[in-house]
Formats: C-alpha cells, sequence, structure tokens
C-alpha cells in the first residue's frame, strides 16, 4: 500500500511541475492521445463460387457492382458466442418486371445455416429502386454433435443472387451494399467445448494396396456342426430354419405337383 500511495505522489508531482514549467516558460501544455485505430479498407468485389469468395469481416464496408443473374460470394469467420448478422442493400434500375432475391448462408461444409431473423428471399417490385435482404445466424456454439446442424466457429460464406426475373432484365447493372455484424450472445450458454473440427472423413491420396479377406476359420466355424461332451449334435437356429424351410419346400412341391397332373381316365 505504501508503495502505491509513493507512485501516485510521484506521478502527482511531475504533472505540478510539467504545468509549472509551462505557465514559467510560456510553453503551451499538450494532451497526447492516443492514436486513432488505422480504417477499414472497403470491398468492391465479391467471388463467383465457394472457392472465389472474398473474404470480409466485421464492420467493413462492402460496395460491388454487379449483375443481375450474377451469383456474389463472400467468406467471413465466426466465433463461439457470436451471433453474425448481415444486412444487404441492392440498388435496382428500371426493368420491366419483378425480381425475387435471396441470401444464404453456409458454414465450412457446405450446410446451409438457418436464419432466424431478417429478409431472407424479398421480392422487388417493378417500381422499386432497392431491395433490402437480412440474415442472422444463430448463436455460433463452441461444441456440437457430428449429427447436428449447430454453427460451430469457422469459416462462413455468404451467397446473394437473384431467383426469379423476366427474361429481358437479366444482365441488368446493379450495386451491391453489405455490412456485417457479429455481437456477441451467452457464451456459457451450451457449456462444451469443441475437441476437433467438424470435417468429412476423408483420406486424400490413400491408396489401398490390399482389401481386407475375413478368417478362413471364422468361416469355417460358423457353418460346422459343433458337438456336445458327450458327442451330441448341437443345432443351432441356422440349422434349424434351413431344415425346416427344406421340409416346406418339398411338401409344397408335392401339393403343386399333385394339382397339376393331368388325371388318367
Amino acid at each position: 500500500m505504501r508503495a502505491v500511495q509513493t507512485t501516485a505522489a510521484a506521478a502527482a508531482a511531475a504533472a505540478a511541475a510539467a504545468a509549472s514549467v509551462s505557465l514559467v516558460f510560456g510553453i503551451p501544455s499538450v494532451a497526447f492521445a492516443a492514436p486513432s485505430p488505422a480504417p477499414i479498407p472497403a470491398v468492391s468485389s465479391a467471388g463467383t463460387s465457394f472457392l472465389t469468395a472474398v473474404t470480409i469481416s466485421p464492420a467493413q464496408p462492402v460496395r460491388v457492382s454487379a449483375v443481375t443473374g450474377d451469383y456474389l460470394y463472400w467468406s467471413f469467420s465466426a466465433a463461439a458466442g457470436e451471433n453474425p448478422e448481415l444486412a444487404a442493400t441492392v440498388g435496382l434500375p428500371e426493368r420491366t418486371g419483378a425480381q425475387s432475391w435471396t441470401v444464404e448462408v453456409f458454414d465450412g461444409l457446405r450446410r446451409r445455416q438457418a436464419c432466424v431473423a431478417g429478409e431472407q428471399n424479398p421480392i422487388a417490385e417493378t417500381a422499386a429502386t432497392s431491395v433490402t435482404l437480412g440474415c442472422r445466424l444463430r448463436q455460433v456454439r463452441s461444441w456440437a454433435e457430428p449429427w447436428d446442424g449447430d454453427p460451430l466457429p469457422g469459416t462462413y460464406y455468404v451467397r446473394l443472387s437473384t431467383t426469379e426475373m423476366p427474361e429481358q432484365d437479366l444482365g441488368l447493372p446493379v450495386t451491391v451494399d453489405l455490412t456485417l455484424t457479429a455481437a456477441r450472445g451467452d457464451t456459457g450458454a451450451d457449456q462444451g467445448e469443441l475437441e476437433a473440427p467438424l470435417v468429412p472423413v476423408n483420406r486424400p491420396g490413400e491408396v489401398l494396396t490390399a482389401s481386407p479377406v475375413a478368417s478362413p476359420s471364422a468361416s469355417a466355424d460358423s457353418s460346422r456342426l459343433s458337438l456336445s461332451a458327450d458327442g451330441v449334435p448341437e443345432f443351432s437356429s441356422r440349422w434349424v430354419w434351413t431344415v425346416g424351410g427344406g421340409v416346406l419346400a418339398a411338401i409344397t412341391g408335392l401339393i403343386g405337383f399333385s394339382w397339376t397332373r393331368r388325371r388318367r381316365a
């Protein structure tokens, strides 16, 4: 406690000395402010597939010029506890009919994720000059079962496209403004931990030199009739069904023959 008080007193004395020097020599005191963070560069392009998706980050301005009929792809990273939300505004030119737009979000395994809020499939009427789309994902979980479809930490893909429009409006120029926000949710809701990333089970490049062969002893033991300690055969259910099926087949054959054979006069 005494050391903390001494440090505080020394800081106050230094501030007073600086103020006195500025007053004596007429030097104005300068307040040193923290440097402002550099602005995030804007994104002016979009990919045409999952492989060429352009990476974006939260609060990064995105403005792209495209044409109707294009598929626009972006990608972003999401951590556990976040609620990613997308908002897109498409500026439309004059056209001959209504257009349907859609925004979709996929995870790293190309599984489509459900949107819990936002207009995901709006319809722009003929006179509308713009259309607004939105999608808010469920909270990203830190773990999940392999068969579950909950969002997990990793890379996500955004696809923006038109689904229905008059054929003569295909290729008209449009402008797309996209924003991404990632609010923090309840990080302790799932109470788990992701042990390994959820990836498809594949081993590219591995060549199997030989296929596994069943042991001959196992197949021989399964078909051989076993004997008890006193030498009496032990019939399993497999033998019972085999013998019963053979008897039924023989009886059925005799009955059918008696019905179909020609009677002698």
